[in-house]
């Protein structure tokens, strides 16, 4: 009997997926546990229809992430800081600062964690990779001035 799963079950499958199992199995454990459903026509276009919509959905944001990579790729940051002698900030720039700087300057969203830095603790010109998504990255210079 074809069914669809609704949740994972260890060795038959994933939750969506459409697989052959056996027909007391499928009735009297699958089923009524609400496991699976029994692949019907009505069953088989509902999921076809939420591949295409989650497939969409990616095929969006990763749209979105490459529009924004293009946007703030190579762009410098200026940020200001007090520092003591010798150059050294008191406390140092953090990756929320520059997603901050990112969002007011640029109008796009970075998450904080996305963004790899190294330890900004004086003056000087650093670069910082954001990773936006799998596959999709960018490189901004942050400028430390005071």
């Amino acid at each position: 009997m074809k069914v669809i799963l609704t949740a994972d079950v260890k060795g038959l499958g994933k939750k969506g997926e459409l697989v052959n199992a056996s027909d007391g199995y499928a009735r009297n454990y699958l089923i009524p546990r609400k496991l699976a459903v029994q692949a019907s026509a009505q069953a088989l276009n509902e999921l076809k229809n939420r591949e295409a919509s989650k497939k969409h959905k990616e095929a969006t944001e990763q749209a979105n992430a490459r529009e924004a990579a293009q946007t703030i790729n190579a762009m410098t940051i200026n940020i200001s800081a007090n520092a003591g002698q010798g150059g050294k900030l008191f406390g140092s720039i953090t990756a929320k600062e520059i997603a901050e700087h990112i969002k007011k300057n640029f109008n796009v969203d970075v998450d904080r964690r996305k963004i790899s830095v190294e330890d900004i603790k004086s003056h000087g010109t650093y670069e910082a990779d954001i990773k936006l998504m799998a596959g999709i990255s960018a490189k901004v210079y942050v400028v430390v001035s005071e």
